[in-house]
């Protein structure tokens, strides 16, 4: 079965200073919290929603699939629904993406 994983973190790790500046790289500050792995199919599906102190999240899928991240709406916790036209991801891609607190993700199959 097909499926995204998502980690969730704090931050951006730091790698040392130079000339008194940190320098951080585009990669989540471990250790991180990993969410259950996301079923992709051909119905969308959600992720959980991000944590408080969330700000950067790492996503991998084994399949090609589109992604969108959105808030959570006031209508009956509906939150965004991906649709193939949204942002697409390879088979076997990592992306880190900055997100806010409370936001979901959500996931679709594509080709």
């Amino acid at each position: 079965m097909a499926k995204l994983y998502i980690s969730e973190y704090v931050g951006t790790a730091v790698v040392g200073r130079f000339a008194g500046a940190s320098a951080s790289v585009s990669a989540g500050q471990e250790p991180g919290t990993d969410q259950a792995p996301i079923a992709i199919s051909g119905s969308q599906a959600q992720s959980a929603a991000f944590g408080t102190n969330t700000k950067l999240i790492r996503v991998h899928t084994d399949v090609i699939c589109s992604i969108l991240i959105g808030p959570t709406s006031l209508n009956a916790g509906a939150g965004p629904e991906a649709t193939t036209s949204n942002k697409r991801l390879a088979a076997n891609q990592t992306e880190y993406f900055g997100v806010s607190a409370g936001q979901l993700l959500s996931v679709i199959a594509n080709t």
